[in-house]
């Protein structure tokens, strides 16, 4: 039985009125504000959050107290209002009030066809939101027959006319509103958004604007920048209505146009006053705001206003303008930019505004957009960039080989894999649009075809989009907007750095990646894996004669021929990086993914190093491994091969004193691998500094450098304090010391992982998402044990998750001195440290 409440509260909003957000809702607020800047604002009153509880617990509000506030005759719409506008809400219902006595008049006053379409619409609303009848019964378009028959079938479905009581109709709208608020679905949607389950929602009633009259009438919405660019620009629409005894219908540009009438030339002083009233609403609201408006014969109604819809790029023009226009402080616009939505600034993004007939999903790896014919292989990828095609590269998964064939391409695109896979690593670092885990299609390596669910067939050649951004793979060539790295963006980036108190780092393996690390500004290089300097064909050839040398002389006959091609490499990065840090990580990989896996391969390797074929493969045999990840790599590599760490020490030497007598001086920083005991970085030490002990003597200079351990290991971060004695800085690498702390390998685990996640396994992806409580322990604990050992040791994260900006918090609180990531992804982790020291606590 429902309970009548003697009184619940209700508010009419005025200046003075106290109207507040967390009780009233945004809209409300927003309302109130608008009406203090006395913009002609319709009469509005307030529910509570308190009330609409109680309204939707059963109790019933006394509407007719209620509709005695908008006089005799009450027509009005009412509309949500939650505490944040992001939350949603259900859907406004206009024309409340309306019923046959006051359709009549509407028909002497504004002509049949707009008292029928006003009736009908409300009585469609009313019977599909309210009454929760059949939609397909009430989806006509409006006449004098639309009517009479919705209204027969309201009738026959509810066994009562439609309600004539505009108070009872009140009752009910509002009632319907706030259960629909309280549903399930409703809770499930708005916590989806980052609402909590127990948000409260207000609501307005508001006295309805109609729009016509029999003088120039209308209704429309008008707002003073673009939704995607951002730039200043008058944009909306105006459907212009002329009354007669028949209604008239004309859409208006809002500005003068050459493609026809405006609403500046047909009613000069309207369109001033909006223009007015929009430059007041950004000034007090302190927001870019959409204004929604009538006009009844020649009388301007401002009816709501709302914060503008924007893209990303219209996101941080708009907060950089409001802030040069002293509405907004420096701080305020860093906060307003969320750093992820930076990524889609730097690359191609597809237009929102076009079509998209999108063929599959998968996880989005990397973002930006790109368009290209479809290859199979590195080789065809190669091939297709010589001739000046883009492409873009399908495979099932990559491996190392086909790095070549990713810098080929402008997009890659698997069918397996996740996050911190081979390709998104790789992708992100190479700033490539990229989509992993696609297993909606089917790709054939043999037929070189790729199949869709809906059973569309795509082959070589075929022109695709990848969606890296969104995660969607689209048919065809997609309209696309350019990158926006305008003045906007780095006038941000600089007020960020000006706050930001951790350092940020790029992770870069060739030239064009420190150039580009440059270009956003990196404070130096964090992470050079000089693995991948080694995939040229002109040295992958020499790779293998030293891989197949029976003998330590003969080792160092091939690496001295890889030595000149090494300096190179590294006198370009000491040059690009002027100066800047350059932390080199020496070689890390197992020695057989430098081998070909195919007989094919195979074959020709034998035939390069003029050796018998069951030779090649009898020794590619010996090298391989049960698991590569855990077997000969980083450091072991480079105490049971010395050879191949001494040449590369000589390189980083030699180039370090080319470059510094050239240019600013250099001091490298010399990074050893997988390390999980003193003894390691002992031995390799010692060689590495008879290396520089002879390269000054040879070249009769000096120069000084900086030994470190890239902990990845769970021992290394636990012994991290003898380890440090020996090295002035830990690197953490949080991706091979994630893997190793689950057990679990990176390429494997986007076949569970959101299962894991969303059964609440795990409560994010631990590759996507530093896991603070293990993984991060062994960060708190190493960091802990290698300043207690050596204060002044530098600490850092060169893992994926640098670029991470929950994972910045995290290093950022535990007192890390910088985190080094993918280069483009280098603004976003300079603008999320921003963010986190703006909102640190401050000390005392």
């Amino acid at each position: 039985m429902q309970k009548h409440a003697d009184f619940i509260e209700f508010t009419q909003i005025e200046p003075a009125a106290p109207i507040s957000v967390a009780r009233h809702g945004w809209r409300a607020k927003c309302l109130q504000r608008l009406i203090r800047m006395d913009l002609p604002v319709p009469r509005t009153v307030a529910l509570p959050a308190e009330t609409v509880r109680a309204i939707a617990a059963g109790q019933l509000v006394d509407t007719q107290r209620l509709a005695s506030m908008f006089g005799e005759g009450m027509l009005v719409s009412v509309r949500p209002s939650p505490e944040n506008p992001d939350w949603g809400g259900p859907g406004s219902v206009l024309n409340v009030g309306m019923n046959d006595a006051r359709h009549a008049a509407l028909r002497a006053s504004h002509g049949a066809e707009a008292a029928d379409a006003l009736y009908l619409r409300f009585v469609q609303l009313y019977a599909i939101h309210v009454a929760r009848l059949d939609p397909d019964m009430f989806a006509a378009e409006p006449s004098g027959a639309a009517l009479v028959a919705a209204l027969a079938a309201y009738e026959a479905e509810t066994d009562e006319g439609f309600p004539q009581s505009p108070a009872r109709q009140l009752t009910e709208v509002l009632r319907s509103m706030a259960r629909a608020w309280e549903s399930t679905t409703a809770r499930l949607l708005r916590q989806a958004k980052g609402a909590p389950g127990e948000a409260a929602l207000g609501l307005v009633v508001q006295d309805m604007a109609l729009g016509i009259g029999p003088g120039f009438s209308g209704s429309g919405t008008i707002q003073f920048v673009d939704n995607v660019t951002g730039a200043a620009q008058v944009t909306g629409r105006f459907r212009g209505q002329s009354q007669g005894r028949k209604a008239a219908q004309q859409t208006l540009f809002l500005t003068r146009d050459p493609r026809g009438p405006s609403l500046e030339e047909q009613a000069p002083e309207i369109f001033a006053d909006l223009i007015r009233h929009g430059a007041a609403s950004r000034a007090k609201l302190r927001e870019e705001m959409q204004l929604e408006f009538t006009v009844e014969t020649g009388k301007l109604s401002i009816i709501d206003a709302t914060r503008v819809a924007r893209s990303s790029r219209a996101q941080v023009k708009i907060a950089v303008a409001l802030a040069h226009d002293g509405i907004i402080s420096r701080e305020d616009a860093l906060l307003r930019v969320e750093p992820r939505a930076l990524s889609e600034l730097l690359h191609y993004q597809v237009d929102p505004r076009a079509p998209r007939d999108r063929i599959a999903r998968g996880i989005a790896a990397s973002p930006g957009a790109a368009t290209g014919k479809i290859v199979f292989s590195a080789a065809d990828a190669q091939a297709s960039a010589a001739r000046d095609e883009p492409c873009i590269l399908v495979r099932r998964e990559t491996a190392p080989e086909d790095i070549r064939g990713m810098h080929a391409a402008v997009a890659v695109l698997t069918e397996r894999g996740g996050m911190t896979s081979h390709a998104a690593v790789i992708a992100r670092g190479l700033g490539l649009p990229c989509i992993v885990g696609a297993s909606q299609v089917h790709m054939s390596g043999r037929e070189r075809t790729l199949t869709t669910e809906d059973g569309r067939v795509f082959r070589a050649g075929d022109i695709i989009t990848v969606d890296g951004t969104n995660g969607e793979v689209l048919a065809g060539a997609a309209e696309m907007l350019e990158p926006a790295l305008d003045d906007g963006f780095r006038t941000l980036l600089r007020w960020a750095d000006n706050v930001r108190d951790i350092g940020i780092r790029a992770n870069a393996d060739t030239p064009d990646d420190a150039r580009t690390a440059r270009t956003f500004e990196a404070e130096g290089i964090g992470l050079c894996r000089t693995e991948h300097m080694f995939f040229d064909e002109d040295r992958l050839t020499v790779m293998r004669e030293m891989i197949f040398a029976d003998t330590s002389s003969d080792r160092k006959v091939a690496l001295d021929r890889l030595l000149p091609m090494q300096r190179a490499d590294f006198i370009a990065l000491f040059d690009i990086m002027a100066g800047q840090p350059v932390c080199i990580r020496l070689f890390d990989p197992p020695l057989h993914e430098f081998l070909p896996h195919d007989r094919d391969g195979m074959r020709e390797l034998a035939e390069a190093l003029d050796r018998p074929l069951s030779e090649v493969t009898r020794r590619a045999e010996a090298l391989s491994e049960f698991n590569p990840m855990l077997g000969m790599r980083g450091v072991r590599l480079g105490i049971t091969v010395p050879e191949i760490y001494d040449m590369q020490a000589r390189a980083i030497f030699e180039a370090t004193v080319e470059a510094s007598r050239r240019g600013a001086p250099v001091v490298p920083e010399i990074m050893i691998p997988l390390v999980s005991a003193q003894r390691e970085v002992e031995l390799v030490k010692a060689r590495i500094d008879a290396v520089a002990t002879a390269v000054k003597n040879e070249m009769r200079a000096t120069f000084t450098y900086r030994l470190g351990v890239m902990v990845e290991t769970p021992r290394a971060a636990l012994r991290a304090g003898e380890i440090a004695e020996h090295a002035s800085f830990l690197s953490f690498g949080t991706n091979d010391l994630t893997q190793m702390t689950y057990g679990l390998s990176r390429d494997d685990a986007g076949r569970f992982m959101n299962t894991y996640v969303s059964q609440g396994v795990y409560r994010e992806d631990p590759f996507h998402i530093l896991d603070v409580e293990g993984v991060g322990e062994l960060l708190l604990m190493g960091a802990a044990r290698g300043r207690e050992r050596r204060p002044d040791v530098t600490i850092s994260v060169c893992g994926e998750h640098g670029g991470n900006p929950e994972s910045i918090a995290f290093c950022r609180a535990a007192g890390f001195d910088y985190v080094s990531c993918s280069p483009f992804r280098v603004p976003v982790a300079r603008l999320a440290a921003a963010h986190f020291a703006l909102l640190a606590p401050k000390k005392s």
